[in-house]
């Protein structure tokens, strides 16, 4: 998890995360899309595609380049993790607020 997360800390490689949130794409497509160039798409695609966050396949000439779910589902758990730190403090707030209406109703 900890390389999926410096992976995506790079704003080209998130970029193309995001677009390929939306489908697969080609190598032309996330060039046209995000305009940088080929050369620099196709190393962050490796890059992706070493942390396991993407995959390719052939389609005719082209690589068609496509998320893998995996590292994100792995993510997303991570994140939900802190749900519980979130639901106690939620929990302390309105505990608070329902003190402080005492206070004021006084």
């Amino acid at each position: 998890m900890q390389l999926t997360l410096i992976t995506l800390a790079e704003p080209n490689r998130f970029n193309i995360v995001e677009l390929l949130k939306k489908g697969p794409r080609s190598v032309g497509e996330i060039v046209q899309a995000l305009g940088i160039s080929q050369p620099h798409v196709s190393r962050h695609l490796r890059i992706l595609g070493e942390a396991g966050l993407v995959r390719s396949r052939s389609k005719a000439q082209q690589r068609i380049y496509s998320l893998e779910a995996r590292p994100f589902q792995e993510l997303d758990e991570w994140f939900d993790s802190f749900s519980i730190l979130w639901e106690e403090r939620l929990d302390h707030f309105e505990e608070y607020m329902l003190e402080y209406e005492k206070k004021e109703d006084l």
